[in-house]
C-alpha cells in the first residue's frame, strides 16, 4: 500500500518530527568550538544567564549560523568569532521561543560601517518618493537583515541599546505580515492589552519628542509603533531596569512575549542615558 504524500507536507507531524531529529543530530555535534564560545561568555549582554540558559543560547546561536547566510560586502572580510558575535546577539531574544522563530528569512548582510539605504515610500496623495538614510541596521520585509559591523561589535557592550536585537525585534514583528508594533502573540496573551500598553507608551514618547523633553528611552521609539517595539525590545535586554522603571507595563508585556526576565538576572546599575529627539542630549 503506497504511503500517503500527506506525511511529507511541510507542516505535517511527520515532517516536523524529522526536522527536529535532524536539528538534534546537528546540535549534538557541538558545531560551536569551545574556545569561541568561551570568548562570548564575557559579553556584558549575557551577564546573569544561568548555565542552562547559556546552553540553550549556544544551541540557538549554532542553529542561527547553520540556517542563515552572513554575507560581508564592500570588501569586508569576517572570521568565525564575528559570525558568532552576530549569532549570539540575534539568538538571545528567541532563546525561549523555539528554533523556528526566524525561519521566514535567510540572510544577514554585513557592511563595514554605517550604510546608506535608499527606500521608496508613497505619500498621502499617492506620490512615490525615494528616501536616503544613513543606518546602522535595517530589517527588510520578506528579505535580509542589514547590519553595520562596527555597531555589531560595539552593541554587546553598550549600556542601553543593541542594534542586532533591534533588527531582530523588527523581524519578529514582521511575522504578523508587516512591521506594525504588534507581532503574533503567544496563547494566553491579550492583543487588547498589548495594544493598550504600547499605544500609551508610544504616545508618551511621541509627546516627549515633540516637546523637546528628555527621556531615558531612546526617542527613536517615537518614529512609529514598529520602532517603539524595537527600541523597547533592545532596552529590555540591554538595560532592563531602565525599561522596568520607565514603562513597567511595557516590560511586563515583553517579559511575556520573550519569555525572559532580564531585570531579575541582571544587576541594577546607576547609568541613566538621556535622549533628546535626534540623538543624545
Amino acid at each position: 500500500m503506497p504511503i500517503s504524500i500527506d506525511i511529507f507536507r511541510w507542516n505535517s507531524p511527520m515532517f516536523d518530527f524529522l526536522r527536529q531529529r535532524r536539528r538534534r543530530q546537528y546540535l549534538s555535534r557541538q558545531p560551536i568550538k569551545d574556545a569561541l564560545w568561551q570568548n562570548m561568555l564575557a559579553l556584558p549582554l549575557l551577564r546573569g544567564l544561568s548555565t542552562a540558559e547559556l546552553a540553550q543560547l549556544r544551541d540557538h546561536a549554532a542553529w542561527f549560523l547553520h540556517t542563515k547566510t552572513i554575507t560581508p560586502v564592500h570588501g569586508l572580510e569576517i572570521n568565525d568569532e564575528l559570525r558568532l558575535l552576530i549569532a549570539v546577539q540575534a539568538a538571545l531574544p528567541v532563546m525561549n521561543l523555539g528554533f523556528d522563530a526566524y525561519d521566514d528569512w535567510q540572510e544577514v548582510v554585513l557592511y563595514p560601517g554605517r550604510f546608506i539605504s535608499r527606500d521608496l515610500y508613497t505619500d498621502s496623495i499617492g506620490l512615490v518618493h525615494q528616501e536616503m538614510r544613513v543606518l546602522s541596521g535595517q530589517a527588510r520585509h520578506k528579505g535580509s537583515v542589514l547590519l553595520s559591523m562596527q555597531d555589531v561589535i560595539e552593541a554587546p557592550y553598550h549600556p542601553s541599546s543593541n542594534v542586532v536585537i533591534h533588527e531582530m525585534a523588527h523581524k519578529l514583528d514582521m511575522r504578523s505580515g508587516s512591521a506594525n508594533g504588534c507581532p503574533p502573540l503567544h496563547q494566553g496573551m491579550s492583543y487588547a492589552r498589548w495594544k493598550k500598553v504600547f499605544s500609551r507608551a508610544y504616545l508618551q514618547l511621541s509627546r516627549r519628542a515633540q516637546m523637546g523633553e528628555e527621556s531615558t528611552i531612546d526617542l527613536y521609539a517615537a518614529e512609529n509603533p514598529a520602532e517603539c517595539l524595537a527600541v523597547c525590545s533592545e532596552t529590555f535586554f540591554a538595560a532592563p531596569h531602565l525599561l522596568l522603571e520607565s514603562y513597567p507595563d511595557v516590560y511586563q508585556q515583553l517579559n511575556l512575549f520573550y519569555r525572559q526576565d532580564p531585570a531579575a538576572r541582571r544587576p541594577q546599575y546607576q547609568y541613566r542615558p538621556v535622549f533628546m529627539m535626534g540623538g543624545w542630549a
